[in-house]
């Protein structure tokens, strides 16, 4: 127990520190030396958890995953159960994938830039997969507990959603402006695709 309490620690402890330092010198100017330094953490604590900043990297994308996702399951556990209330965890999260600056997106860009490297590659299949898992489990979830539709194909429709949003992740790098698809109109077809006629809002 105190081992795996450590652990989680230690690994909150690298998350947080790693976000600090690219919001300050972005991804490409961080190094393990500044983690080092910044965590008291030693060069063989950290290597005990990570192989590399690349790898630590994947951890903060990873963290947006299971945040959202914790955030999630937790609103379904409420009664009565509505389609509006899960659905307000997934619809905040959505904003940040249209912020250049947030460090997710940092993260993603510069992981992306470098997948030509087979150690980097297999980050960023993770955090696709991860993500294609997470958004399959939301959408079976509602399934059952009856505030998403039955006849919605869930891995399907996962794959859609995770696409639109590396889509918007990748555009908010590219371009600035109105768009006639952002975040609102995303959340809006994600409740059109999902949401039971007998859970319409009122």
């Amino acid at each position: 127990m105190k081992r795996e309490l450590k652990r989680e620690r230690t690994r909150r402890l690298l998350l947080d520190t790693a976000k600090a330092l690219i919001q300050e010198k972005g991804c490409a100017g961080m190094t393990l030396n500044d983690i080092m330094e910044r965590s008291g953490l030693s060069k063989g604590g950290i290597y005990h958890y990570v192989k590399s900043k690349d790898e630590l990297l994947g951890w903060v994308l990873q963290e947006w995953l299971e945040e959202t996702s914790r955030r999630f399951f937790a609103a379904t556990a409420y009664e009565p159960k509505t389609f509006e209330r899960p659905m307000k965890e997934i619809v905040a999260s959505l904003p940040d994938l249209e912020n250049p600056g947030s460090v997710g997106n940092q993260v993603f860009m510069y992981l992306l830039g470098k997948c030509h490297q087979p150690e980097v590659q297999e980050v960023m299949r993770q955090f696709y997969e991860g993500a294609l898992q997470v958004s399959e489990q939301w959408i079976a979830a509602g399934q059952k507990e009856g505030f998403i539709l039955r006849s919605v194909d869930a891995g399907k429709t996962a794959e859609l959603f995770v696409l639109i949003s590396l889509g918007l992740r990748v555009r908010s790098f590219i371009s600035s402006g109105d768009y006639a698809f952002a975040s609102a109109e995303f959340a809006k077809l994600m409740a059109e695709m999902l949401r039971p006629s007998n859970h319409q809002s009122g």
